[in-house]
C-alpha cells in the first residue's frame, strides 16, 4: 500500500514562556524573562501546519502537555487548593513553579521516537513515548505524551504503544529529534538512524565538557530492540562532541534526513566520513549526503539561525522541499548558501521560510514543531481523523485560540490561579474538538 510521511505538529500550550530552563539551548538562554506571546505562538505554529496541508501534505496535530502542573507540584508537597499550591511553589521557587508551567511539548521532535511499519517486524506503527530525563522540566510530560499518543494513533491493529524508557540517566532518551529514517519509498523498508551524545557504560566514547549530552547510546539501543527493527537497517552513530559544546544540543540542530538525502554540517557527527560510509552501505545505491563546509556556514550560524532544524519534504512529484524559519533568510550567508545549493540541483529543490519567532526564542525550529509518521493507506485510515488538520480545524483552532490565550506573560503570571482555569478550560475543550477523550490528570 502507498504510503506518506505525515507530520504531527505540536500546539503551543497556554503557558507558553520563557523561563531560560534548557541548559545547552543558547536561545532559550538568551531570552530568559522575556515577554512571550501565547497567542501569537499558537497561531505561528497553525499557520505552518495549514500552510503544509494546503500544499497536499498529510499534516495532524498533538495536542499540549495540561500546564501549570498542579499534580507535580502536590506530589513534591505542596498542598492546599490549586490556587494555594502555585502562590506556595512560587514562594519556595519561581524556577520550580516555571519548570511546572513548561509548554516545551510543542516541540514533538522530543514528542519520541515511531518507527513505521515497513521497519518492524512485527508490521505495526510503533512509539515510544521520550522520558527527557536531561531537564526536569521536560522529565514530567512522558505519561501524557503516551496518553495523547494513544489518542491519536488508537487502533491496536496498526499501532503499538510502549512506556517510556527507565527515568535515568543511563536511558536518557530525547526521541525523534536524535532519530532519522531514510528510504527509497516511505513505505518500503527504511534505513533507520539514531544519533546519540554520549555512552553510559562505555567510556571509550568521548563525551561533551560544557553542555550535557542528552542522548545516549543504550537508550537508541533500546528502543531499537523495543520497536523490533532490523539489525541491517539499522544506523548508530555519535553526535560531535564538539558542536554540543558550541549549542548543537539535538542532532536536529545540526542534521535533518529525509528519503534518500541526509543535509548536514560538515562537523555533526563524530568520525563522520564512517558514518556517511555506514549509511551508504545500510541503504544501498544512491545515498545522498548534502555535507555544509564550515567555510560557507559556521556552527555557530547554524545555531543562530536553525538551519538544519528545516523540514525536508517531498510532494507527490518528487520535488523536495526545505521549511526554514525566517531567520534563515535573514543571515545573508546562510541564505546565500541554500540558494546556490538549489541551482546546484542537488537534492533540494525550493526553500519556504516560516515566521517562528515565539519557538524559535527558546530554541525550537520547524523541525522541533513535528513529529514525523510514516502512514500507509489503511493506517492513515486508522488515526482518529480530528486530529489532522483541513480548512474547518485550521478555522476551529484559530478561534479556540483567540477565545481562551492571552498575548502576554511574564514569570509573575505563572502563579495567577486564574491562568490555570483559563488553561484548563482551554484543554478540556481541545479534548472535546479533537475527539481525545480524558487524557489530563485534571479530567479524571
Amino acid at each position: 500500500m502507498k504510503a506518506v510521511e505525515a507530520n504531527f505538529d505540536g500546539l503551543v500550550g497556554p503557558t507558553h514562556n520563557y523561563s531560560g530552563l534548557s541548559v545547552g539551548n543558547i536561545a532559550s538562554k538568551n531570552n530568559k524573562s522575556g515577554a512571550s506571546n501565547p497567542k501569537q505562538a499558537v497561531k505561528q505554529g497553525l499557520e505552518k501546519m495549514k500552510a503544509l496541508h494546503d500544499m497536499g501534505f498529510v499534516q495532524g496535530v498533538l495536542a499540549p502537555q495540561e500546564r501549570p502542573d498542579i499534580h507535580t507540584l502536590r506530589r513534591l508537597g505542596f498542598s492546599g487548593s490549586d490556587g494555594e499550591v502555585l502562590q506556595k511553589s512560587h514562594q519556595y521557587s519561581p524556577q520550580l513553579l516555571a519548570a511546572c508551567s513548561s509548554a516545551s511539548s510543542m516541540w514533538t521532535a522530543n514528542a519520541g521516537t515511531v518507527s513505521p511499519s515497513a521497519d518492524t517486524v512485527d508490521g505495526k506503527v510503533h512509539f515510544t513515548p521520550a522520558n527527557l530525563i536531561n531537564k526536569f522540566h521536560r522529565s514530567i510530560e512522558d505519561e501524557v505524551t503516551g496518553n495523547i499518543l494513544k489518542a491519536t494513533f488508537a487502533d491496536e491493529k496498526h499501532f503499538a504503544h510502549h512506556e517510556a524508557l527507565p527515568h535515568s540517566d543511563y536511558f536518557g532518551d530525547e526521541g525523534a529529534a536524535n532519530h532519522t529514517r531514510f528510504c527509497n519509498d516511505y513505505g518500503e523498508q527504511g534505513v533507520e538512524f539514531f544519533v546519540f551524545g554520549k555512552s553510559a557504560f562505555n567510556d571509550r566514547y568521548p563525551a561533551p565538557k560544557k553542555y550535557p549530552a542528552r542522548q545516549t547510546l543504550e537508550a537508541s539501543e533500546a528502543i531499537a530492540r523495543t520497536h523490533g527493527l532490523r539489525d541491517k537497517f539499522t544506523v548508530f552513530a555519535q553526535q560531535n562532541p564538539d558542536v554540543i559544546d558550541q549549542g548543537v544540543f539535538h542532532n536536529d540542530v545540526i542534521a535533518v534526513g529525509n528519503r534518500n538525502t541526509l543535509f548536514c554540517h560538515q562537523h555533526a557527527f563524530l568520525n563522520q566520513e564512517q558514518v556517511k560510509s555506514d549509511l551508504s552501505a545500510s541503504y544501498g545505491l544512491g545515498f545522498n549526503v548534502i555535507e555544509v563546509p564550515t567555510d560557507k556556514v559556521s556552527v555557530q550560524d547554524a545555531v543562530e539561525t536553525y538551519l538544519f532544524n528545516s523540514q525536508l519534504i517531498t510532494k507527490s512529484d518528487g520535488t523536495t522541499l526545505i521549511i526554514l524559519p525566517q531567520h534563515c533568510r535573514e543571515n545573508p550567508r546562510v541564505w546565500a548558501y541554500l540558494n546556490e545549493l538549489v541551482d546546484q540541483n542537488r537534492g533540494i529543490d525550493e526553500l519556504h521560510t516560516f515566521d517562528l519567532k515565539q519557538s524559535m526564542q527558546n530554541g525550537g525550529g520547524p523541525a522541533c514543531l513535528r513529529l514525523r509518521v510514516v502512514l500507509n493507506e489503511a493506517e492513515q485510515k486508522a488515526v482518529n481523523q480530528h486530529t489532522l488538520m483541513n480548512d474547518q480545524l485550521f478555522t476551529t483552532l484559530n478561534l479556540w485560540a483567540d477565545k481562551h490565550y492571552r498575548d502576554r506573560i511574564e514569570d509573575k503570571d505563572l502563579a495567577d490561579p486564574q491562568l490555570l482555569l483559563e488553561s484548563r478550560a482551554a484543554l478540556d475543550e481541545l479534548t472535546q474538538i479533537m475527539h481525545l477523550g480524558s487524557v489530563y490528570p485534571f479530567q479524571r
